[in-house]
């Protein structure tokens, strides 16, 4: 096959054109408010009502955001008949229980990543979702921007021959009282920072089979940082490092036997990326301004929209086969590095 010459355009479409769904947040932490100030900002998605703990909370999130109803509890929220899709976004160890009383609710769930602590529950949320004919996704937000659209066209090209390595790491600085820090939140860097270079690891390369690796715990009772390498059934290797203690390039390289992707900037986010042909002899840019959350957020609510709208019950960006790979990859890095979440259960 030979090297392409140009890059394919992104098949991304306007998330203005997004038909508009009425929204209920559950939860009401930083990400839950980057996700409305950005979806506001570029698509017509309505958020309807907000669900809390305690009705003071959500009262006061309600009018923090200009949000109509405000429920006392999770329970009210997720059986309001107004509301078409329940985006959930409590810490991680709560997921799972949060995405099944949605579900069973018979609302259509996005859920921030990771969906759930482990394959298991993955694999029982996705098969409800299914059995109950609801949309389900995981909130992994980068395979939903426009960068992402146009390197799945060129991983489906083949232009870049077979994967034979994949170097990833994320590193960012955090707080003594954030919540990374707390044990009974499943706190350490592997199921927040680490869930985007595992993702691409997973998607690329499949579930691997193989993997050793390193964790130095933090006073706090939590694994600060970890390094793994890994191969899959091929004995094509990845690299994964990520830490809590400070920021770091935040980098990717994805290395084929005809070309590489090189990412300009964190390969998480919008942003610059370059693809070159095995011998350097050709350079395909894509260009676009480096982003962070505001900039991106958007594309998977409008994503989201679209798919409830036309009945189907998961995406093409985050299909449940991936987010349950990447999950079972998980569960193998847990047991690999002796990670105790038992404190979060």
């Amino acid at each position: 096959m030979p090297f392409p010459s140009t890059l394919p355009a992104s098949r991304i479409p306007d998330p203005m054109d997004a038909p508009p769904l009425r929204w209920g947040v559950l939860g009401s932490g930083w990400i839950a408010r980057q996700f409305i100030a950005s979806t506001r900002a570029h698509t017509l998605q309505v958020f309807h009502a907000v669900g809390s703990r305690s009705r003071e909370k959500a009262e006061s999130f309600a009018e923090e955001w200009n949000i109509a109803i405000a429920h006392a509890s999770y329970e009210a929220l997720v059986c309001d008949p107004d509301v078409d899709v329940i985006y959930v976004t409590t810490p991680h160890n709560m997921h799972f229980a949060h995405v099944k009383l949605a579900l069973e609710a018979g609302k259509h769930v996005l859920v921030e990543k990771p969906m759930t602590m482990t394959y298991a529950q993955g694999k029982e949320l996705a098969g409800l979702a299914q059995t109950k004919r609801l949309f389900l996704a995981e909130a992994l937000w980068t395979y939903f921007l426009p960068k992402f659209d146009v390197l799945q066209q060129v991983f489906d090209s083949g232009c870049l021959g077979e994967i034979k390595s994949i170097h990833t790491e994320y590193g960012e600085y955090f707080a003594r009282d954030h919540r990374i820090f707390e044990p009974k939140l499943a706190g350490g860097p592997l199921l927040d920072l680490g869930t985007y270079p595992l993702s691409l690891i997973t998607k690329l390369m499949g579930v691997p089979t193989r993997m050793a690796g390193l964790k130095q715990m933090d006073q706090s009772g939590v694994h600060g940082q970890i390094s793994l390498v890994m191969e899959n059934m091929s004995g094509n290797q990845a690299t994964l490092a990520t830490t809590l203690y400070g920021l770091t390039p935040t980098n990717a390289a994805i290395v084929g036997t005809l070309g590489t992707v090189q990412f300009r900037s964190e390969f998480n986010l919008p942003g610059p990326f370059r693809i070159l042909s095995a011998d350097g002899s050709i350079v395909l840019d894509y260009n676009e301004p480096r982003g962070r959350h505001f900039e991106g957020l958007f594309y998977e609510a409008a994503e989201v929209a679209r798919c409830i709208a036309e009945g189907k019950t998961q995406t093409d960006c985050r299909p449940l086969s991936q987010t349950l790979n990447m999950l079972e990859a998980l569960d193998k890095i847990v047991e690999t590095l002796s990670i105790d979440y038992s404190a979060s259960f």
